[in-house]
C-alpha cells in the first residue's frame, strides 16, 4: 500500500516500506496514548567535507561514532514520527532505518524530500503508514532580481490520531553562511524561503485556528528575526505558536556552533492554535542524552500529542 500511495502523489520523492510483520499491535499501542514526534538536525549525515581525527578529508562519510550516537538518540526519544534534517541521499536513509531496526527501533515507512539541495535533504521516519504524504519541491523565491528555489523544499505529513488527522510540516531553512557579501549570513535568503513555506503551508491548512498541525525542523535564526516571525502570523492573523522547550537542567539551546563556541536556539516546534490543547504539558523537550553531543551540533526535540 505504501508504495503505491506515493506513486500516485505528483511530487519528486524516495519512499520505503519494509519489516511490516507485527505493526498493527505497535500501532494500536501506541496510537491508544496519543503519539510523539521528534525533529533532529543529524549534521551531514552523507558523504561531506570534514575533520576526521584531526586530518581534513573530502567527501567522507559520517563517522561510525557519530552514526552510533545517532541512533543511540533515536532509540531513547523512541518517537512515533522522526524528521531528520541534513541527511543523505536513499541509500544513508536505508543504512540509518536498517540499524535501528537491528538495534529495536523499527521504523517501517522512510521517505525523503528531493529539492534544490541533493546533498541535505529533509527526511521522515514513522512507526505507522500516514494518510498522504507531499513533498513541496516547486516553491521558489524572488532573490536580487531573479527566481531561485526554497533550497531544501517543504515535507508534509498527515498522520491518523484518535482525534482526528493531523499534518505534520518539516522545514530547514537556508543556513547563516554567506552566500554573496550583500546578503550577509543570508538573512534576506533565509527570510524569503521562511515566507514561501509559510504561505504554501497556509494554502494546505487554510484555517489555523481549526485545523491541527505542527511546523517543525531546523530554522537556522534565532526567535526574534523574521523567519520565525513568519510562521507565527501573517499581518495581524496569528498562524502558530512557538513551544517553549528546555532539557533537563533547564537549558534552551539546541545548537552549538563550534568554531566559536556558542550556543543558540535555532530549532523549535510550532503548532497551529488548533492543535495546542493538544500538546502535552504546553511544551517540547530538547534531548540531552550522553549520546546527543556526539551525534550532531544540534540536540533533537521531542513533543508528544495526547488525547483531547
Amino acid at each position: 500500500m505504501w508504495p503505491e500511495l506515493f506513486r500516485a502523489l505528483a511530487f519528486r520523492f524516495w519512499a520505503l516500506a519494509v519489516g511490516l510483520a507485527g505493526l498493527g499491535g505497535a500501532a494500536a499501542a501506541h496510537g491508544a496514548a496519543g503519539w510523539s514526534v521528534a525533529t533532529f538536525n543529524v549534521e551531514n549525515y552523507t558523504l561531506a567535507d570534514r575533520l576526521v581525527e584531526g586530518v581534513y578529508r573530502r567527501d567522507y562519510p559520517k563517522p561510525e561514532t557519530a552514526k552510533t550516537a545517532v541512533r543511540r538518540t533515536l532509540i531513547d526519544l523512541a518517537a512515533e514520527i522522526v524528521v531528520l534534517q541534513e541527511m543523505g541521499g536513499p541509500e544513508f536513509l536505508t543504512e540509518l532505518q536498517r540499524d535501528l531496526r537491528s538495534e529495536g527501533l523499527n521504523y517501517p515507512y522512510a521517505a525523503l524530500v528531493t529539492a534544490a539541495d541533493q546533498d541535505r535533504r529533509l527526511a521522515l521516519l514513522a512507526r505507522n503508514a500516514p494518510l498522504e504524504f507531499r513533498a513541496h519541491t516547486d516553491l521558489t523565491i524572488s532573490y536580487f532580481g531573479g527566481r531561485e528555489a526554497v533550497k531544501r523544499g517543504l515535507l508534509e505529513a498527515v498522520f491518523a490520531h484518535p482525534d482526528g488527522p493531523i499534518t505534520l510540516f518539516a522545514v530547514h531553512l537556508k543556513s547563516r553562511y554567506t552566500d554573496r557579501p550583500d546578503d550577509p549570513q543570508s538573512a534576506l535568503r533565509r527570510a524569503a524561503e521562511a515566507v514561501a513555506l509559510r504561505d504554501r503551508i497556509l494554502e494546505r491548512c487554510p484555517d489555523p485556528e481549526r485545523m491541527p498541525f505542527l511546523v517543525v525542523g531546523d530554522f537556522n535564526d534565532l526567535r526574534p528575526m523574521r523567519p520565525i516571525r513568519a510562521f507565527l502570523q501573517r499581518g495581524e492573523r496569528p498562524l502558530s505558536l512557538l513551544l517553549p522547550a528546555a532539557d533537563s537542567r533547564g537549558e534552551v539551546w539546541t545548537h552549538r556552533y563550534q568554531k566559536e563556541d556558542t550556543y543558540s536556539r535555532v530549532d523549535y516546534v510550532l503548532v497551529s492554535p488548533g492543535l495546542y490543547p493538544w500538546i502535552e504539558g504546553g511544551q517540547a523537550t530538547i534531548a540531552d542524552s550522553p549520546w546527543v553531543r556526539q551525534a550532531s551540533d544540534h540536540r533533537p526535540l521531542l513533543v508528544r500529542v495526547s488525547l483531547r
